[in-house]
């Protein structure tokens, strides 16, 4: 029974985390829309959801996305540009999420750096 592989694998979140970047720019093009159609409500949007401390989860999930997405991407490329031989694949994936883990960690540390600073102060 065929259970899928890594290949796949990185295929499907591949996929789901295009369509979340995608998404992600809706959402972005609408709030950026804001500016200039209702500044106070763009206003209250940047105060009320973005700078609290509970939507930093979903600023570091749009960072691993979009970190996931890029480096995965170039590992295609790489395997479409180059005559590279399936057996290295796995190597070739394990090296984007080596980087990716590498770049992601302190992502999120300078991320979450702000909330700790602002808990401490207070």
């Amino acid at each position: 029974m065929y259970r899928g592989g890594i290949g796949q694998w990185a295929y499907i979140v591949h996929r789901l985390t295009g369509i979340g970047i995608f998404l992600y720019l809706l959402l972005h093009i609408f709030d950026t829309l804001l500016v200039r159609v209702a500044p106070e409500t763009f206003n209250h949007l940047v105060q009320n959801v973005y700078a609290q401390a509970w939507f930093k989860p979903f600023e570091i999930l749009l960072v691993a996305t979009v970190l996931y997405h890029a480096l995965n991407g170039i590992r295609i490329i790489v395997i479409d540009f180059f005559d590279i031989p399936s057996t290295y694949h796995r190597h070739l994936f394990a090296a984007a999420m080596i980087t990716f883990v590498l770049l992601f960690i302190p992502s999120v540390y300078f991320l979450v750096k702000p909330v700790w600073m602002h808990a401490g102060g207070s």
